[in-house]
């Protein structure tokens, strides 16, 4: 196993971890998923760390908003408070009206069912994006994130490597290529790699410390 491969085991065994785990959404390509990872990449688009937005999500989930019928059925208010309880409160009442006008979107647009959003963009990386940013509080960053962490049930994305997970590689002196970096992990583990990369460049994980790990 080459330097880069054992650098790479390290950060999946400190940070396996996807941002989409972290916020209680079992991920599959089913309607009610892939509407929670877009609810939390809303969340994790704006000026706050990745955490609070990760606990910003489990509290709306928690409140029972997991669905787009259910988001646009909850009131402002309601929305308002759950995102409090997950202490999101700088942009809490921009969130909350963006949240209810992204979820009447979903239903009016995609019938409350992604995949045919996904279906529409024919897989094509490009096409996604635009389609994504058309969600309101979704700019190319919250659309990068999604189908960051969106590739592990939508494989025809990957291998898909945003700025930030290539900033990550970076820092890490690992290839700054989405195949390169591919090649160093099995085809079915790159999306929690690219999260764990994301991670290393957000300052959440220490560069230095898998570096360690990697050449104990």
């Amino acid at each position: 196993m080459g330097d880069n491969q054992k650098t790479a085991q390290a950060l999946l065994e400190r940070q396996g971890q996807t941002y989409t785990e972290e916020a209680g959404i079992r991920l599959a390509d089913r309607p009610g998923p892939l509407y929670q990872l877009l609810v939390l990449a809303t969340l994790l688009s704006t000026r706050i760390r990745a955490g609070v937005a990760v606990a910003a999500a489990r509290e709306l989930f928690a409140a029972g908003y997991r669905t787009p019928s259910a988001m646009e059925a909850a009131s402002w208010q309601d929305r308002v408070d759950a995102l409090g309880r997950g202490h999101y409160r700088r942009y809490d009442e921009r969130s909350a009206t963006i949240l209810g006008t992204g979820a009447r979107l979903c239903l009016d647009r995609w019938h409350g069912d992604l995949r045919r959003l996904h279906r529409e963009a024919q897989g094509q990386p490009a096409q996604l994006r635009r389609l994504l940013t058309s969600f309101p509080g979704i700019g190319p960053t919250g659309a990068d994130i999604y189908l960051r962490e969106v590739q592990a049930v939508w494989p025809d994305l990957r291998p898909y490597a945003d700025r930030r997970t290539l900033s990550g590689a970076e820092r890490l002196g690992l290839p700054k290529t989405p195949q390169r970096l591919a090649s160093l992990v099995d085809e079915a583990e790159f999306g929690r790699f690219a999260s764990a990369l994301v991670r290393v460049a957000l300052g959440e994980e220490s560069a230095g410390a898998v570096a360690r790990e990697a050449h104990r």
